[in-house]
Parts: C-alpha cells; sequence; structure tokens
C-alpha cells in the first residue's frame, strides 16, 4: 500500500480520495482505515493544501469575493485541551473597530467548553444568518462569522468516522482542515495550531493554497502541553507564509516588550464564564496577561495585513480599541445589526 510504504499521494489521488471520503459508497471502516494510514505516514504540506483545496470545492459559496483580498481569518485548529479563553474571537472584534475586514470561520465547542461559535452567538451573532445578511454584516460590522457546519455538507459523511477515530484517542487531517477550509477564502490567515509539529506543516499548506499573508502559530505550555494561540505566557513556534515568509522560528512576549504572563491568565470557561470575560476585558478588569495575549494577537493581525510596519507599532493601537471604548461599542452594534 502507497501509505504503509511512506509515500505520499498526488493531488488527483487526494481528490479521489475526498470524494469517497465525502460520499456514501464507501464503508466507515475503509474510510477510517485510510484516515489511520495517512496520519501515521505524516501528512506533507501538499497532502494537507490538496485535501483543503477538495473541501473548498465542495463548501458552499457566501458570495463575499470582493471582500476576500483584503480580509483576514484570526482561527485556531482546536483540540489542544489546555481550557483557554476564546482569544481569537476578541481579536476579530479589535480588528473589525480598527476597520479591518475580518471572516472568521469556526465552531461550536467540541473540545472546550467553549467555542468561537459559542461565544460569539453570545454575544448577539446569528449563526444561522443568510449569506444576504451576512455580506451586509461585512459592510456595516467589518466582520463575519461562517458557522462551519452550515457551509460544509460534504463533512456530513465523515462525522461518524471522525467521532469514533477521536474515541481513540486518534487524530487525523480533518483535525487541521477547519483553519484552511474557510468558505469566504480570505487572503490573510492568523492560524493556531494543538501542536509545534504542524505549524510548519499548515504555514507551507496556506502557501500552497495562495495566502497572500500570514502565520501559523502554537504556542508551547510543557513538554506535554500547548495551545493552539499565540500568547505572552508561551514560548511560541511561528512560521509565515506569503509574504510574512521569512519568519520561522520561535517568539516570546519579551520579543514584544511585553512581560511573560502565568497561563493561569488565559484559563477560560463554559459560555457564561466567557461572557464575564468579555464584559471584563471591555471594562479593563480582566488579568492582565489575557490583555496583553489579546494586543499581542490583534498587533500580528494588523501586521499581517499590513495595517502597520511591525507588531510592535501595532500594540499600543490594538490596546486602545480593546480598552478605549470602541470593542465594546462594536459588540453593541453587533447585538442591534442581528435584532433588527
Amino acid at each position: 500500500m502507497q501509505l504503509a510504504a511512506g509515500e505520499s499521494l498526488s493531488v488527483w489521488q487526494v481528490e479521489s480520495a475526498a470524494a469517497l471520503l465525502a460520499g456514501t459508497e464507501e464503508a466507515d471502516e475503509s474510510k477510517a482505515a485510510f484516515l489511520v494510514a495517512l496520519a501515521q505516514k505524516g501528512e506533507t504540506a501538499g497532502e494537507v493544501a490538496a485535501f483543503a483545496a477538495a473541501f473548498r470545492g465542495r463548501a458552499i459559496n457566501p458570495g463575499v469575493e470582493a471582500w476576500a483580498p483584503s480580509a483576514i481569518d484570526i482561527v485556531g485548529t482546536g483540540g489542544d485541551h489546555s481550557g483557554g479563553f476564546n482569544i481569537s474571537s476578541v481579536v476579530v472584534l479589535i480588528l473589525a473597530s480598527a476597520g479591518v475586514t475580518v471572516m472568521k470561520h469556526g465552531n461550536r465547542g467540541i473540545t472546550s467548553k467553549c467555542g468561537s461559535a459559542d461565544l460569539l452567538a453570545g454575544l448577539g451573532v446569528n449563526l444561522e444568518a443568510p449569506a444576504e445578511q451576512l455580506r451586509r454584516a461585512l459592510d456595516e460590522l467589518g466582520f463575519v462569522f461562517f458557522f462551519a457546519p452550515a457551509y460544509h455538507p460534504a463533512f456530513r459523511h465523515i462525522a461518524p468516522v471522525r467521532k469514533a477515530l477521536a474515541a481513540r484517542g486518534q487524530r487525523t487531517v480533518f483535525n487541521i482542515l477547519g483553519p484552511l477550509i474557510n468558505p469566504g477564502r480570505p487572503a490573510h490567515v492568523l492560524l493556531g495550531t494543538f501542536s509545534a509539529a504542524s505549524v510548519p506543516t499548515l504555514a507551507g499548506a496556506l502557501a500552497a493554497l495562495g495566502a497572500k499573508s500570514g502565520l501559523a502559530a502554537h504556542g508551547i505550555i510543557s513538554d506535554e502541553r500547548g495551545i493552539d494561540e499565540l500568547t505572552t505566557a508561551t514560548c511560541n513556534r511561528v512560521c509565515g507564509f506569503g509574504e510574512r515568509s521569512e519568519v520561522n522560528g520561535e517568539w516570546v512576549a519579551a520579543d514584544f516588550g511585553l512581560t511573560r504572563s502565568p497561563f493561569s491568565d488565559l484559563a477560560g470557561g463554559d459560555l457564561a464564564t466567557n461572557l464575564a470575560m468579555v464584559a471584563a476585558l471591555v471594562e479593563g478588569k480582566a488579568p492582565a496577561g489575557l490583555v496583553d495575549t489579546i494586543v499581542l494577537n490583534a498587533a500580528v493581525a494588523l501586521w499581517i495585513v499590513g495595517r502597520v510596519g511591525s507588531v510592535r507599532e501595532g500594540l499600543a493601537p490594538a490596546r486602545d480599541f480593546l480598552l478605549g471604548g470602541p470593542v465594546k461599542r462594536k459588540i453593541a452594534a453587533v447585538r442591534e445589526f442581528y435584532q433588527s
């Protein structure tokens, strides 16, 4: 067997495999055996990009091509079991307040108590909003949330296999595909992943998919633990792509004049807990490490899209948007938009 021999799949082989995985003709046992064999071989950046292209082609098109060239997604793979707060969701609000178009793609919590979809819905976003309303949201709010299950019908026939493999503790290529198959196809991406080893793979996959600019990152908590975020509490493995391809190494808080924080500052909880933390954040009452981590991610995103010349230049404006009132006003605008 090709995978057992350690040989990589071609683009057409990946497309054929994707068709079988998304269909009903192949038995679940065969699908599972293929995914396990691919994982044991180790997915290459080219294979991951080919799978992403195959499932992008099967996604529902929301019709946002006009915004995509300037837009960014702030997204994580999930699956790190770190119990961290929804950092990327608040970064979305900072960027939208700064006039940067954001297309966020995500789901409800699967391995966490509160996913990005859960938090944003709690802040007023309608997860079932039709495409026409989402296009208006891009114009009026500056950001949109694509609820993954609504845009990827091809995943319906893969879900039972994924669930069975997850129960065995087996990761597959689908654990890292989510951030690569945003139906809006934004040109820029700040991506967090659950493992340091997958950082260059995901950066390479996004480069192969034609992303204009971005960064993949993983926060190393300890030898055994990590987080799918760039944080001030961790040593961060980072790898850039596109116009940021010169980045490849490790970043720590001190590199940007920030203080290393205890990881406990970043702890999240269930929806009620995290909504209370959002309220504390905009009032300047949240843990300093959480504030700094959110500000750092926003500054990196501003740098990725070219709004600032360096990450350090982005820190002060990002902090002002978070603590000075714009994010609080953005949340109020979100509630009004989706309720009207």
